[in-house]
């Protein structure tokens, strides 16, 4: 089963803000609470993942990489692991008052019996994590 949500929010930052937290792997990895740490390998990132489920009792590595670059609006990202598959993008769209509008989706493919589960619940309270990372950087 695949799990796809797709959320759009306005930030006050500006474009050029958000994209530098949004398009750098690993700004996104340090912002999402169930990556334990990251290494770069070549093109892509190694994310070592914790999900807190019942058949999961270490950390998963999940091989990320950027597939499609549109600086400063558009990156869409793929991860891959014995766990699950991750395809995920942000659009970025400049407002007239300085701020952003942020249109992020994902698709979570589970291949371990509550994985999709714990995306569908948690993907808000993440999402909010690595808004809430622009504002700090």
């Amino acid at each position: 089963m695949v799990v796809e949500v797709e959320r759009v929010v306005e930030v006050d930052a500006g474009i050029d803000a958000v994209w530098d937290v949004l398009a750098d792997p690993a700004r996104r990895g340090r912002a999402i609470s169930v990556v334990d740490s990251f290494r770069v390998e070549g093109q892509e990132f190694v994310w070592q993942v914790s999900l807190p489920i019942p058949v999961i009792n270490r950390t998963i590595a999940v091989r990320t990489r950027d597939e499609v670059r549109e600086e400063p609006t558009f990156v869409r990202f793929t991860g891959d692991s014995k766990a699950f598959g991750v395809e995920g993008e942000h659009e970025l769209t400049e407002l007239d008052d300085g701020g952003t509008r942020v249109r992020s989706s994902f698709a979570v493919d589970g291949k371990l019996p509550g994985v999709e589960r714990y995306f569908e619940r948690n993907i808000d309270e993440e999402l909010s994590n690595l808004l809430d990372s622009i504002e700090t950087a």
